[in-house]
């Protein structure tokens, strides 16, 4: 019975099996007692997150490493068909690949985070997972109209960063300029729609201009860009049915639809109590009848 065990201790397999075992609990209890102790006391969501997902793909390096070196001995005679064989792979594995460098250009060159509202291959929504292969996204928009989640959870592949623009609504500067039209008879109190329009500005967007302002003049520290307009703004255009108004203002990405309700609504009952003064202008049509004609016969004569 000893002389069994003992060959079965010596024999090579077993003994590279045993050693895999134990370098693998071994590797995967410290990236574990690390994320733990560690990666925990990272205050930034963003960042720790950041921290466990290198962690993770160290280990699964360290593994493929210790299984290399493990079964070297082995690997002499393979060298030139591995070669052949990784070339062709490879070449199968490009978009998988390409999705991989994705990753790592998304996790150090700052494309987008966890939490970001984005644009990527066409698909507007919150980014909810960054993995080494696909990210995921809550969709917003589609048939569902404004910024509102529609339900579906979208995966998509890495390499998209290297095909497309990738649209970040939520980054550096998490603000967004919007604007609504506002069309006013001819003959009403110009002024006094002008003033009705800012006065709305104000009151409903007009808290973030400051702090919009103060995150402009970040993103000039960083980049090289002008003076930005966050503070309401009214402008208008005359065409050939009416006057139109444009309100312009800073409104946080998550609340565009919010926004506009609530000044589409001070607006119309600001309009209202003007008595007529100011008036919204509508498209009019204008049929035209066709003319009486008037008939006259007359008989031959006999």
């Amino acid at each position: 019975m000893e002389d069994q065990i003992k060959f079965f201790l010596l024999e090579p397999t077993i003994q590279k099996t045993l050693v895999i075992i134990v370098c693998l609990v071994i590797i995967w209890l410290v990236i574990k007692a690390i994320q733990r102790n560690l990666f925990t006391k990272i205050k930034d969501s963003d960042n720790r997150y950041r921290a466990k997902k290198f962690s993770s793909f160290f280990g699964y390096i360290l593994t493929i490493l210790m299984l290399t070196i493990v079964f070297s001995d082995q690997l002499g005679g393979l060298t030139v068909a591995l070669g052949v064989a990784g070339a062709g792979i490879a070449f199968a594995m490009q978009e998988i690949i390409a999705s991989f460098a994705g990753w790592v250009a998304i996790m150090f060159g700052g494309f987008y985070k966890i939490g970001d509202r984005v644009q990527l291959g066409g698909i507007k929504g919150d980014v909810m997972d960054i993995g080494v292969i696909r990210t995921t996204i809550m969709e917003t928009g589609q048939w569902v109209d404004g910024d509102l989640y529609n339900g579906r959870i979208v995966l998509i592949a890495n390499s998209f960063v290297f095909k497309e623009p990738v649209f970040n609504y939520s980054g550096d500067f998490p603000f967004l300029w919007d604007e609504i039209k506002i069309p006013i008879q001819y003959g009403s109190d110009y002024d006094l729609a002008k003033e009705i329009l800012e006065q709305a500005g104000k009151d409903v967007a007009g808290d973030l201009s400051q702090l919009s302002l103060e995150k402009w003049k970040t993103l000039q520290n960083k980049y090289r860009l002008e003076e930005a307009q966050t503070d309401p703004m009214v402008s208008l255009i005359a065409n050939d049915n009416w006057v139109e108004y444009t309100l312009r203002y800073i409104v946080n990405y998550k609340k565009r639809r919010i926004t506009k309700t609530a000044l589409f609504t001070q607006i119309l009952k600001k309009v209202e109590a003007t008595n007529g003064h100011v008036k919204f202008a509508s498209a009019t049509f204008q049929l035209v009848e066709t003319p009486d004609f008037k008939v006259k016969i007359t008989k031959d004569e006999q």
